[in-house]
């Protein structure tokens, strides 16, 4: 294919998909290898930062989607409802943490780490489409299995897990110290 058509059909599957699309899936479509269709997305997107366009592509493990530039948010809002604000407690962001980072986990073993029910955390974050349930784990009563979504990536910005940063020492003594005046807070209650 041509690469002016190739990189046509690439946007109009990306913007008609409104989602990440795989990167393999779109080699498909146009008949291309991955290596290939890389390199075009890799043309798109500097074309989409050369050129001044409010939208750009932004990259998510070995998929990617058409997005809004970020600076582009303030003319958004005056045309659209202000989106729906997501509101991450102290609690629902440890939890998120300990999923992002044990991935894939059951909701027994965030409970164990975190010494306290986190049900409510879970809930939260299942609404906001930070994590996602990947299945059941083979294992007596067969519990569910959950970790990051895709949403998760574009939240806070990382294109894959391996661009988590690592945590210190200090950062997992303080999680315990946070889960211990948790646990201590609900005995007094």
């Amino acid at each position: 294919m041509e690469r002016t058509l190739a990189k046509a059909a690439i946007e109009a599957i990306l913007f008609a998909m409104g989602e990440s699309v795989e990167i393999s899936r779109l080699a498909d479509a146009i008949e291309e290898d991955i290596k290939t269709t890389r390199d075009i997305l890799e043309e798109m997107t500097q074309e989409y930062r050369q050129e001044g366009r409010g939208i750009g592509i932004t990259q998510l493990d070995d998929a990617v989607q058409l997005c809004t530039k970020a600076e582009m948010y303030e003319y958004l809002i005056k045309i659209a409802k202000a989106p729906r604000k997501m509101v991450l407690t102290d609690t629902v962001i440890e939890t998120l943490s300990i999923i992002a980072y044990k991935q894939p986990i059951t909701r027994v073993e965030i409970e164990r780490i975190r010494g306290v029910s986190c049900d409510h955390a879970i809930n939260k974050l299942l609404e906001y489409d930070l994590i996602t349930e990947l299945g059941r784990m083979d294992a007596p009563g067969r519990p569910l299995l959950f970790g990051t979504t895709q949403q998760f990536l574009r939240c806070f910005g990382v294109g894959s897990l391996e661009e988590l940063p690592e945590l210190s020492t200090v950062q997992i003594e303080e999680f315990k110290q946070q889960a211990e005046a948790e646990v201590q807070m609900q005995l007094e209650i």
